[in-house]
């Protein structure tokens, strides 16, 4: 497809075409892995915008540049129009020039569930088969699918706050082969790995639940006010980020766990680390990997992607 721009476009379903769950793994193992620091990465900017605001996250990333601008308008659901819509634009790194439109939200929904899939395959112990996922929306979907492709899952069960919504998640999950059920909160006691995608603003399970070597993911927000995850889980925990700085800014799990005492910021953990093997699961206390969604983290899976014929 051709933009109006002249530029090539690739759509959602062209995104999913090209770049499967491995596939994104791998893009996101090899940036960290060939030496990029998150450190480096532009700091996401919110700017206001007409009914909402607009979120810009640029990068530079090996031979390629490129930017994501995603509008959020809360009030659209109501209008039949997405809350979060975006674009993403390639660019090569010698003379700036746009090579590549892409749908931004697919980007999104694919390169989360990788870098998190990066994480946990690295957190979670080599024999974990449980998984328990609160949240029940596309990212709750995908990142199953991601965590099934590091994991041979035996049991995994989706809570939600409305058992109504958790069901059509169990069954788009059934349509790409994977069985899951209708889970509960307490059902963190008994699992081998957690993952959090949802909005919620308070903690959504107790974190005295979580066993010791147990492997902990939340990246359902970006903001300083919100969190997923209880104080005394992340006092506890291993506990790994993306990147100091931005856990500080944007990870509302980091930031009360901090202010509350619990957390002591200089014990965090960086993802590259992980990756590079400088940082090793604990399997004497839980295992948390804190996501917020970098910029760069798009710009690598975007980078795998080629124009259309």
């Amino acid at each position: 497809m051709i933009a109006p721009t002249g530029l090539p476009f690739l759509s959602a379903a062209d995104v999913r075409a090209q770049i499967d769950p491995d596939t994104a793994r791998g893009l996101i193992e090899r940036a960290l892995l060939e030496g990029f620091d998150p450190a480096d990465d532009p700091a996401r900017q919110s700017v206001d915008a007409g009914a909402g605001h607009l979120l810009l996250m640029p990068s530079s990333l090996g031979q390629s540049v490129g930017v994501k601008i995603a509008s959020v308008s809360p009030d659209n659901p109501a209008k039949g129009r997405p809350r979060i819509q975006a674009l993403y634009l390639l660019m090569d790194a010698e003379t700036l020039t746009p090579q590549l439109l892409v749908d931004g939200s697919a980007l999104t929904v694919i390169r989360t569930p990788a870098t998190t899939a990066v994480a946990v395959d690295r957190l979670a112990a080599p024999d974990a088969h449980s998984l328990v996922v609160f949240g029940s929306g596309p990212q709750a979907i995908d990142h199953v699918v991601a965590f099934s492709r590091i994991r041979e899952l035996a049991d995994i069960r989706l809570v939600g706050r409305n058992p109504e919504r958790t069901a059509p998640a169990i069954a788009k999950l059934a349509e790409l082969g994977i069985a899951a059920s209708l889970g509960t909160p307490s059902d963190v006691a008994e699992a081998d790995i957690v993952l959090c995608a949802t909005s919620a603003k308070d903690p959504v399970f107790d974190g005295s639940l979580v066993r010791d070597g147990a492997c902990v993911a939340a990246m359902g927000s970006h903001e300083p006010d919100r969190r997923e995850l209880p104080g005394d889980l992340m006092g506890r925990a291993l506990v790994i980020v993306e990147d100091q700085a931005t856990a500080l800014r944007e990870a509302g799990d980091v930031i009360m766990a901090a202010a509350e005492g619990n957390l002591d910021i200089d014990s965090m953990q960086a993802l590259a680390g992980l990756v590079r093997g400088e940082v090793v699961r604990d399997p004497g206390r839980p295992n948390v990997f804190k996501g917020t969604g970098m910029s760069w983290q798009d710009l690598a899976v975007a980078s795998g992607l080629t124009p259309p014929a």
